[in-house]
């Protein structure tokens, strides 16, 4: 599945950050909208997961309506910032409850933000989970859209339960394909890199304690469409100087 420009340029900036602005509906203010600063870590597809405190005001107002608005921007030093790319996701925000599903939610978010794991020792703090509706895009001025491909309400990909054998399958059988993707698309050479998750839209490496996000050109729903995507990265970029 062919993605649209405008399509891979906003889950390429989803899937690269992990700060955002909340927006949800204040409970204590009569309905006024309440924004905080919020981490996050995207799913296999591309649902968003958050790690909040019972007592944080941006809970209380998601357990009162679960109506939110998630705004993830990109800013470089020097950018004209009114021309920047930005994207906001509506959706509803509820929470994840006791199951594989937690489990799951943990494990992938306290690999890519670690630091959140202390906050487990924590009794209330919970993970709550937005599924994408509706995805406002402006890439900069005249880049403009409301995104309607329904790739963003995907179920889980049909390798979800895989992700951790397909992973450690290119750690130790194809860690030459995880340097050479490093080099190749950030020009970083770095023989430990290692990839550590994957998603529909793209994988993860890490290189001296630093994430990078590395996008497919096609979604990928099936462990043969990963393996295929994985295989154009491994001709591009092996032998890159």
């Amino acid at each position: 599945m062919q993605k649209t420009q405008y399509e891979y340029e906003a889950v390429t900036l989803l899937r690269s950050h992990n700060v955002a602005i909340l927006s949800t509906i204040s409970k204590r203010h009569e309905d006024f909208p309440f924004g905080s600063l919020i981490t996050y870590v995207t799913g296999q597809n591309r649902s968003i997961y958050i790690y909040a405190s019972d007592i944080a005001e941006h809970t209380k107002n998601i357990l009162n309506n679960p109506k939110s608005c998630l705004t993830i921007f990109s800013i470089s030093k020097g950018d004209d910032k009114q021309n920047s790319s930005r994207l906001s996701i509506m959706g509803n925000f509820n929470k994840v409850e006791k199951g594989k599903s937690l489990e799951n939610c943990k494990d992938r978010f306290f690999t890519f933000l670690p630091k959140s794991e202390e906050y487990s020792k924590m009794h209330d703090f919970n993970f709550y989970k937005l599924e994408p509706q509706n995805m406002r895009w402006i890439g900069g001025f005249g880049e403009i859209s409301w995104l309607k491909d329904e790739s963003w309400k995907l179920k889980e990909p049909a390798w979800a339960n895989d992700e951790r054998s397909m992973v450690e399958h290119m750690n130790v059988d194809h860690k030459d394909v995880v340097i050479a993707c490093l080099k190749g698309f950030y020009g970083i050479n770095d023989m430990k890199a290692l990839m550590i998750g994957l998603s529909i839209d793209g994988y993860y490496l890490e290189s001296r304690n630093k994430i990078y996000y590395i996008p497919f050109d096609k979604i990928c729903l099936s462990s043969k469409e990963v393996r295929k995507a994985l295989v154009v990265h491994a001709k591009k970029f092996k032998g890159v100087s």
